[in-house]
């Protein structure tokens, strides 16, 4: 009997001493889902409470971020658990460590602020003079009704404060100039240029390179609606965007041909105007006097509310991925024809020469002309009915009697080039024809229709020249 009880016995025990640590891993579990959910609740409760007084706030009410009792690591890793999933602790590590500063807070700055310290970003810098408006609210990502006539800062920063409870907010209304430059950009690891003025925007991108500030810029969201043109790439290969060109151009005069990339639309603008300014305006005198500042722009772009914002997510996923250091080292570019366009530039110089009788090495049009004349007036077809797509594009000059430009200048097939340059450019040492009589009405018309086109165009790339 004892050698059978025994066993017996120091079963009872094992038996005993695992329902105990059963039992106690039950108790610690339902305690930690217990406090889990009260956590939960308590959040939920302070989200409510705040969106439920949020009229009442005044403007100068604290941040919330200067309250983080109660807000401890386990819940910042749960709000930010998809972006740690998505680039792992090493990534975050880079993204919550990361300090980033904003010019410039509209339409496309307000975006990508909110982007970025939604995606974990804990240090981040606001500059913009401006106030609200209510034309704001179409575009401004954090602006509302109560806003008006306050900071466009002011408003950005309370709401990145309800977003984060650990975020760090620097808001400055203050208007960015290179002789301050230094306080407003010490210490960040980004800048995003979404600043309107293309003085100060050049200026901004020269003191960034110069410093070895890394920045990324915004080029013109205004008159823009296709959200299929947007794109990133660096400055050096923007096409048809008037401000990136004037931008470009710029800072070539300054020694910078590429190394800062940017958010831009290959979209050229159609038929949508500045908005005007009251006959009254005019009458009181010099319209120039009504700018906030000596070299702002007066009259105001027409601007589709999302395209602003569209290029500020650009910027935002653009930033956050290289302080996850999974930088996009090589945006894919749009159409990707560079060595097309300098081609046809190349043989649209050849036969000019040949035309005038004389070797030229410079045209009056360039890259981005080129771009412009074969993607967006002749969509990279041919003049003459039925459009095929060339296999051989060539650009030529349309009418002989008339200067090369952007009204003046066709998108060919290869044979048919050179049977226009033969008949109506004189080349062939015959007598020169009129091109209606060679290629019809309809071809006269394409031609027609586009130098309305190019009209409207010429008119945008004034506006940043």
């Amino acid at each position: 009997m004892n050698a059978l009880t025994a066993p017996s016995h120091r079963t009872q025990l094992v038996i005993t001493a695992l329902s105990a640590c059963l039992f106690t891993s039950a108790l610690f579990t339902a305690y930690n889902a217990y406090t889990k959910r009260e956590r939960r609740r308590n959040l939920n409760d302070e989200v409510l409470r705040s969106l439920a007084g949020v009229e009442a706030v005044p403007m100068n009410r604290p941040p919330l971020m200067a309250d983080i009792d109660g807000y401890n690591e386990d819940l910042i890793r749960e709000q930010l658990a998809r972006n740690y999933a998505f680039f792992g602790e090493e990534g975050m590590a880079g993204v919550r460590t990361g300090s980033v500063a904003v010019i410039g807070c509209g339409g496309v700055g307000s975006w990508a602020a909110v982007m970025l310290v939604r995606s974990g970003v804990s240090k981040i810098r606001l500059v913009d003079f401006d106030y609200v408006t209510l034309s704001s609210l179409n575009r401004h990502a954090t602006a509302t009704l109560a806003d008006v006539g306050t900071p466009k800062v002011a408003c950005t920063e309370r709401v990145l404060g309800q977003i984060s409870r650990w975020v760090e907010v620097d808001a400055r209304v203050e208007i960015w100039r290179k002789e301050s430059a230094g306080k407003l950009l010490e210490g960040v690891d980004w800048v995003v240029d979404a600043i309107d003025n293309i003085t100060t925007k050049v200026d901004l991108l020269k003191y960034c390179h110069e410093h070895n500030i890394r920045v990324f810029s915004s080029m013109g969201a205004g008159a823009k609606c296709d959200p299929t043109r947007i794109q990133i790439s660096d400055i050096s290969y923007t096409v048809y965007d008037p401000l990136a060109r004037s931008v470009r151009r710029r800072l070539r005069l300054e020694g910078i041909a590429s190394g800062i990339p940017v958010v831009y639309s290959t979209e050229v603008p159609g038929d949508v105007k500045l908005l005007p300014l009251p006959d009254e305006e005019f009458e009181k005198g010099n319209v120039k006097e009504l700018n906030a500042f000596d070299d702002f722009r007066v009259r105001i772009l027409p601007v589709l509310g999302p395209l602003p914002s569209i290029f500020g997510l650009h910027i935002a996923t653009y930033i956050v991925c290289d302080l996850a250091k999974k930088p996009i080292l090589n945006p894919l570019p749009i159409k990707n024809r560079r060595k097309l366009y300098e081609r046809l530039l190349r043989e649209l110089l050849h036969r000019e020469s040949k035309f005038l009788g004389e070797q030229i090495n410079k045209l009056p049009i360039d890259e981005d002309d080129v771009s412009f004349i074969f993607e967006d007036l002749y969509m990279g077809r041919s003049i003459i009915p039925p459009h095929i797509v060339p296999s051989r594009p060539q650009l030529i000059r349309w009418d002989a009697r008339k200067p090369l430009s952007l009204e003046n200048c066709v998108v060919f097939d290869f044979p048919e080039a050179e049977k226009h340059a033969q008949e109506c450019l004189g080349l062939g040492g015959g007598e020169r024809r009129s091109p209606l009589d060679v290629w019809g009405e309809t071809a006269q018309a394409i031609v027609d229709k586009n130098a309305i086109n190019v009209s409207q165009y010429r008119q945008w790339v004034g506006l940043y020249l």
